[in-house]
């Protein structure tokens, strides 16, 4: 985790927030998938590899109050917390790596934009996996989003896997079952394209 951390530490000790290519003013297809989840204000909401990304500030100005964001590096929650101001102490600000995470409750909401693509090794792709089924109640919903097939093959400077939602769909397994997938073009703040897919899933159980 600490090769992981430092990186992502330098990433946003060095860069503003709108100075990174996966920076969104309005996490729009986010908020939607979370909505059509079928989520309500008790809804437990996890965003793993959230960083600083304006997500829970659109999740608490819709008044959803049971909430945790993941992520590698301290600085990128600092950075959130700070814009977010009072209101962040609601949300629970975790720094783990979800490879390695040992989660101490039950989310209804499992959400990952660009993180999971990271995973270029098949046993922190497994690893992740288990964390997922640890930390996700039964009939919970999984949401992530990565570089489509035809993104790109590198994001800060690291290798990334491409995904589609038949490749997520057999990296998470039978016990999950896909209800919805939607594609991106994400416009980067230089104004450059880059191709995401949203997939979601529901945990089958009762």
């Amino acid at each position: 985790m600490s090769d992981r951390s430092t990186h992502w530490d330098q990433v946003y000790a060095t860069k503003g927030e709108a100075e990174v290519s996966w920076y969104q003013d309005s996490p729009a297809i986010s908020l939607a998938m979370i909505r059509t989840a079928g989520s309500d204000r008790d809804t437990a909401i996890v965003d793993i590899g959230g960083g600083a990304s304006r997500l829970v500030d659109a999740l608490l100005q819709n008044g959803y109050g049971d909430l945790a964001v993941l992520d590698l590096s301290a600085n990128a929650l600092e950075a959130a917390r700070k814009r977010i101001g009072p209101a962040a102490s609601t949300v629970d600000w975790i720094v783990a790596n979800a490879t390695t995470w040992h989660p101490t409750k039950t989310y209804d909401v499992w959400h990952d934009r660009a993180a999971f693509h990271f995973l270029t090794d098949p046993r922190d792709r497994a690893a992740y996996v288990e964390r997922l089924r640890s930390a996700l109640a039964p009939g919970g919903q999984v949401i992530i989003g990565t570089f489509a097939p035809d993104g790109p093959e590198k994001c800060s400077s690291l290798p990334v896997q491409r995904h589609d939602s038949t490749s997520l769909a057999a990296e998470l397994g039978p016990e999950f079952k896909l209800v919805e997938t939607r594609s991106e073009t994400h416009r980067t703040p230089w104004d450059s394209t880059q191709a995401f897919q949203f997939s979601r899933f529901t945990r089958r159980g009762s």
